[in-house]
């Protein structure tokens, strides 16, 4: 694989675990989600906005304390996700850092002797956002050039580009990470059979489509002979529902989105 290969795939598993973060953790606080209807659109059509998170204000799941997760399965991976993530950078830290102290774009450390918990973790105190924006930063090869003094000769580079063998490290656990968030969320590539819902044009079998790629998205066994007012797939075997006409099919469903999930 080449290195350009290896950044790119690295950037979007970790623009992906970033974009579905809010997601997992709305999913650990609310019991866990049946297949239907899908997770995103159920949270796109709620009526209010008592569950938006702005995640760069939480503080992260390994410094918060759970007594009562209601959903124990979406806990265990955000912190497995967490920790993943935070050692990477405790990682590519030590070996290509050189960001003095004080300096807003260094990685620092745990440090057990501070005052509290948020001191204690360091750069982990900011969560897995910013975790995932510095370590794209190391990734993408930033701050690697001499910086220019106000008098003076040019300073060393914050950082040192990343070595091969850093960079698929990277990349490895990036998409292993990214893989468990989806699985979690079930976003990953996958089939899955509407429970006990027909389809209301033509009483045929619906199957749910997810992808981490693409928007869910819903077919009819009825193909031809399904009534139902969406197009035929590719194939011209099956009726689909894509995501902007999934709002009609869960009415047509008699599904309560606003509290669906």
């Amino acid at each position: 694989m080449s290195y350009a290969t290896a950044v790119h795939e690295t950037v979007a598993a970790l623009r992906s675990i970033r974009e579905q973060w809010a997601e997992l953790l709305l999913a650990i606080e609310t019991p866990p989600a049946d297949v239907w209807p899908p997770r995103q659109l159920a949270h796109t059509l709620r009526a209010d906005d008592d569950q938006q998170l702005v995640v760069e204000d939480r503080a992260p799941l390994v410094l918060r304390e759970h007594p009562a997760p209601l959903n124990v399965d979406a806990l265990d991976a955000g912190l497995a996700i967490e920790r993943q993530v935070f050692a990477l950078a405790d990682t590519l830290a030590a070996a290509i850092q050189h960001a003095e102290r004080g300096d807003p774009r260094r990685w620092d450390y745990q440090h057990p002797g501070a005052a509290d918990a948020r001191g204690t973790a360091g750069s982990r105190a900011h969560g897995l956002h910013f975790a995932c924006v510095w370590v794209e930063g190391r990734v993408l090869g930033e701050d690697t050039e001499p910086e220019q003094q106000l008098d003076g000769p040019l300073a060393a580079p914050p950082f040192a580009p990343l070595p091969p063998h850093l960079l698929h490290e990277a990349r490895r656990t990036a998409r292993l990470a990214e893989g468990r968030l989806l699985r979690t969320l079930g976003l990953d590539q996958r089939t899955t059979s509407v429970p006990d819902r027909p389809c209301p044009w033509c009483g045929g079998e619906l199957t749910l489509h997810t992808d981490p790629d693409e928007a869910p998205r819903v077919t009819c066994s009825g193909g031809r002979g399904c009534s139902a007012p969406v197009p035929l797939d590719r194939t011209e075997r099956a009726r689909v529902w894509e995501w902007g006409d999934l709002p009609e099919l869960i009415a047509a469903l008699g599904v309560d989105v606003a509290t669906a999930a």
